[in-house]
């Protein structure tokens, strides 16, 4: 018998609590296929950021029932770093400054450090012309490898990096949380370049408030999110109609 692997990201049925015991997510389902575009809307305090982190197993957050499955793996109990090393990425809402890291070298080791055991591992000046390029397209100055990770970057630099990020280490599945707040036109113009410049099947799912990224990034399928659950999905004119009517038609449904 063929065993054919099944290259998805699937949630099913996930129920997440704090570690107070609030139920935060109340049976979230959705799969993600390579090369698919998922927007996820919804007001504040609707949960879509508690699942970014349930994605990525934040600490804060207890998974009280249903899966998170990747490429046909069961990945719910496995740490952060096992998560990313199969093909999961996460573009944080606030990314953190880390003083003393340097961007380059942060970037670079974490290339090789998830290379084949037995591949050759990348060169400084191999990474530089790899980083300069995709820079760049955000962008970016080409100091940006001497600074420090984050430290004294603007809202928009930030977000912009964790793009960068994404660009270079170019993982199967990617969520990125608000990628747009906090940006101007230019910078959100730059951010949707590079994603759209990726040459091959990303899988995305894309957390936001407002249609104005999704006129730049085409979704395939938006899904509506309010009070932990997916109560509406549709493709990209349903974002279209929240932006004109808002998410108070959706209430009615909980």
């Amino acid at each position: 018998m063929v065993n054919i692997m099944i290259k998805t990201l699937e949630i099913k049925d996930l129920h997440v609590s704090t570690r107070e015991g609030k139920e935060i997510l109340r049976g979230v389902s959705l799969v993600i296929a390579p090369g698919e575009r998922h927007a996820l809307m919804g007001p504040n305090g609707g949960g879509k950021s508690t699942l970014a982190q349930v994605l990525m197993n934040h600490p804060a957050h207890t998974v009280t029932k249903g899966k998170i499955i990747l490429n046909g793996k069961d990945i719910t109990a496995l740490p952060p770093d096992e998560r990313f090393k199969l093909g999961l990425f996460l573009g944080f809402q606030y990314p953190v400054e880390v003083a003393g890291v340097n961007f380059g070298h942060y970037l670079r080791m974490i290339v090789n450090e998830n290379k084949p055991k037995g591949a050759k591992k990348v060169s400084p000046i191999a990474f530089r012309n790899q980083l300069e390029p995709a820079a760049k397209m955000l962008g970016f100055s080409q100091e940006l490898a001497k600074r420090s990770l984050n430290q004294g970057f603007s809202g928009g630099e930030k977000k912009k990096a964790e793009i960068l990020q994404l660009a270079v280490l170019r993982p199967k599945f990617a969520i990125l949380d608000e990628p747009d707040s906090g940006l101007d036109v230019d910078a959100l113009r730059y951010i949707a370049k590079s994603i759209q410049s990726l040459d091959y099947p990303l899988g995305l799912l894309l957390i936001t408030h407002y249609q104005r990224i999704l006129s730049y990034i085409k979704p395939d399928f938006v899904h509506i999110m309010v009070g932990g659950k997916i109560v509406k999905s549709g493709d990209a004119g349903l974002a279209q109609q929240i932006e004109k009517a808002g998410y108070e038609q959706f209430s009615e449904t909980l």
